[in-house]
């Protein structure tokens, strides 16, 4: 009598597709078949773990219903708490965010060994503490206020285009443009994806400290006080901000920069005043706090800046809180024992 071939058992993931492939690699993990594991190639052991992680979650979709809903409460609860403590004591929420915004992502990117992060924020921490350094001294040297602003008026130019540049990468990948010059849309979206990061994040920082030196500066020169009158009266061609002589009269092109006038009259150093308004987030006059219109100080190739500005100022809670509430569900998962 003719002997019967064993019958192959098929292991199946409940949802996944059914193919050879996936059937020989669930095999290899519900029999544990070590011997043949250690044969596999390279692409076919990336496989496995995937496969591995969606066996350990089989049957856990309650679970995992859960875990959302977890996660959703959780974030919603924080970001209302978020909003009512920067409404109730700024300062604190500023400080203490902006030490979250600097610290947490190197912090993560030496975990991760992301090399390439840690020395462009290595450069911008070293050169960026010179120019706060500066900008806190009581005695202020002449020429820092305008370098002060100079610098981050620079850097947030620059993140507008690495912000914007990466946008747009992401949508001529979506719309599948690389395949026409023979690029891998893997490679380029992790480039856009980049470039992105790298614009939003030192977009954030940036405007923080900004906002910072801007207040320390103006105060310490005399003719900016957030509250009352300011303690110097402005004489007639001073810039309010840098307290410096304006180089040429409103109306005359200047060879290294424009003297502009605001619609209270008053007149500053176009770098001064830009830096003041785009990256320092101050929408009034430095000297009579009569609210500025922006669509006179900035013309339409500069209102990408204003927008990118705005959109960093989203992204703060993302970058500074977001890492905390992730570790505050996951210890929440954890003390219920969800997987």
């Amino acid at each position: 009598m003719a002997l019967q071939p064993a019958e192959t058992k098929i292991y199946k993931i409940p949802g996944h597709k059914d193919n050879p492939v996936d059937n020989r690699l669930l095999k290899i993990i519900f029999e544990n078949l070590t011997s043949e594991e250690t044969q596999l190639s390279d692409p076919d052991k990336s496989r496995l773990e995937h496969l591995r992680v969606h066996v350990q979650h089989i049957g856990h979709d309650g679970m995992h219903a859960e875990m959302v809903m977890i996660l959703f409460m959780v974030t919603i609860v924080a970001q209302i708490g978020l909003v009512i403590w920067r409404k109730m004591h700024f300062k604190s929420y500023q400080q203490i965010s902006l030490v979250g915004v600097w610290v947490a992502p190197i912090i993560v990117c030496i975990n991760l060994h992301w090399w390439v992060f840690v020395f462009w924020w290595l450069l911008y921490t070293s050169i960026t503490a010179l120019v706060v350094r500066g900008a806190v001294q009581k005695e202020l040297e002449p020429t820092t206020p305008r370098q002060v602003y100079k610098w981050f008026l620079g850097v947030h130019k620059l993140c507008t285009f690495l912000g914007m540049s990466g946008y747009v990468l992401i949508i001529l990948t979506i719309m599948g443009l690389p395949a026409l010059f023979r690029l891998k849309p893997v490679s380029v979206f992790d480039v856009s994806i980049t470039l992105l990061f790298y614009g939003l994040y030192f977009g954030v920082l940036s405007r923080d400290l900004a906002e910072i030196c801007a207040d320390r500066m103006a105060k310490h020169i005399g003719y900016y006080k957030p509250e009352g009158m300011p303690t110097r009266t402005l004489e007639p061609g001073i810039c309010a901000i840098c307290g410096n002589p304006q180089l040429v009269p409103v109306g005359e092109e200047g060879v290294v920069e424009d003297t502009l006038r605001l619609n209270c009259g008053h007149t500053f150093h176009e770098f001064c005043i830009r830096g003041w308004c785009i990256v320092g987030k101050k929408h009034t006059c430095p000297y009579c706090k009569e609210k500025v219109d922006m669509n006179t100080l900035v013309n339409y190739w500069q209102k990408p800046h204003v927008f990118f500005g705005q959109m960093v100022d989203w992204v703060r809670l993302l970058v500074a809180w977001q890492p905390l509430i992730i570790i505050l569900v996951q210890n929440i998962n954890k003390w219920l024992d969800l997987k």
